[in-house]
This record gives structure tokens, sequence and C-alpha cells, in this order.
């Protein structure tokens, strides 16, 4: 087996497989979970809207797949009782993780202590139910503020720190995603990284993979730890596992 099918196979293990649509149905929810268990294996979770948990969380019974829905999203508004009300809702609902907006606008406007004060508010209402807080780094760009987000998301109590929504003009990108990772190692805390928006295909998860192994160390790439966003990646990393898709890039593989 390639280095490349071997990163395909970690990274369907990683994956959250999202559905985010303005228009979802229960009909879509349903496939969409009907999608999460492969003939390879199973994703990590599904991650949905607060409104589909209990449907998701039916039809993902016995599966082992955790179930996943957003808070604050997508905007990030800076109401932190809003945002943790939403938090504690999904969890009640039955939720497993919780994926919350950090207020990023507020961040930028310069009001630093609201994000912290939103994190550690949501960490409170998730409970054991785990928080993945979005920094939204498309709007953060400059990598000192997405370095200082990271540090403030992570002291507050967040067990994952994600790039994007996929709703902004910029989503994950190499860099962010460094220094995203570089903010974890630093901090010292047991804290994980979800790369979100814009992981199309097998090529792309790759490099992201080899981008934590190289700052983080292999080992340290398991679904507790590491995850991706995305809803258009499983069929690429499936027919990668197949031997349908095209060659992998030669460089690193």
């Amino acid at each position: 087996m390639t280095l490349f099918v071997e990163r395909a196979r970690q990274a369907l293990s990683l994956l959250d497989l999202t559905s985010l649509n303005d228009n979802d149905t229960d009909a879509a929810i349903e496939k969409v979970c009907a999608r999460a268990v492969t003939p390879h294996g199973k994703v990590a979770a599904v991650c949905v809207w607060a409104r589909f948990v209990p449907l998701a969380k039916q039809r993902l019974a016995g599966s082992g797949v955790r179930v996943a829905a957003v808070a604050n999203f997508p905007i990030g508004a800076a109401d932190v009782a809003r945002a943790a009300a939403e938090a504690a809702a999904i969890v009640a609902a039955g939720g497993d993780e919780v994926d919350a907006v950090f207020p990023y606008n507020a961040w930028l406007n310069g009001d630093h202590a609201q994000g912290s004060k939103l994190v550690a508010a949501c960490k409170a209402a998730c409970g054991k139910a785990t928080l993945k807080v979005i920094l939204e780094t498309g709007c953060l760009r400059d990598p000192v503020e997405i370095a200082a987000a990271s540090r403030a998301a992570i002291a507050a109590g967040a067990d994952f720190i994600k790039t994007s929504t996929g709703k902004a003009a910029i989503a994950a990108t190499p860099d962010s995603a460094r220094t995203m990772l570089r903010a974890i190692k630093e901090s010292g805390r047991p804290c994980g990284f979800k790369a979100a928006g814009g992981i199309r295909d097998t090529a792309t998860a790759a490099a992201y993979l080899d981008l934590a192994a190289k700052i983080m160390g292999e080992s340290w790439i398991t679904p507790a730890t590491f995850r991706f966003g995305a809803s258009g990646v499983l069929n690429d990393l499936l027919a990668t596992i197949d031997g349908r898709a095209p060659a992998a890039p030669a460089r690193g593989y």
C-alpha cells in the first residue's frame, strides 16, 4: 500500500462528514448518515445543524460515529449567553460534539476578552461533550491574530481549534493550519486541530496530515486530536483507497 493510500484511509477515519446547507432536510441528513459507514471504515463524526441532532443520533446508533452540531454559526456573534445556550441545547439533544464559532469580529475590533468568555461559557455548557472552536481564520487573516486567537481559545478550554466555518471566502489554508498547530504545541495543553473548508481531494487532505505530523508527530494524529470538516472529500478518499482516483502527485509520495 502506498503512503498516499494510507493517508486516504487515515483521513477517512478523521473525517467529520458535514452537511450545513441552508436547505437541509431530514432526507438529506439521512443520506449523510448513510454515507458515514463505508466499506473501508467509518468516519469520525457527522456534523449537522442543531435541529437534526436527534435524527442523526437515531440513524447512527450503534455505529460508533459521533454526532456534532454547530453553535453561534456562522456569524460568530459576541453574545456569550446565546452561544452557551445553543451549545447546551445540542448536548441536551444528544450531541457528542459542539462546533462553536469564535467571536472573530469582536476580536478584530479589539475586544479580546469576549472571545475567552464565550469559549469558557460554551465549554461549561458542553460538560463532557467535545468543544471545537471555529476561529474563522480567513477573516482573522493575519498570522499574529490567528496565533493570538488560538492561544486564547485553548486557554479558555477549547478541546479543538478549527480553521473555518466553510462559509467565508477564505477557508482552511496551510499557513493558518501551521500557525494553529504551532500554537497547540506551544501551549502544552491537550487540544486538537480541525481543518475545515476547501478540502475536496485526497492530495489536499494528505498535505494537512503531513503538516500535522511534522509539527506534532505522527502518533498525535488520531480522531481525538485531528479532524477534517468536509462534505465533498469522502468520494475522492474512497476512490483513492479503491484505486479509482487519479495518480497521486509524485512529490512527497
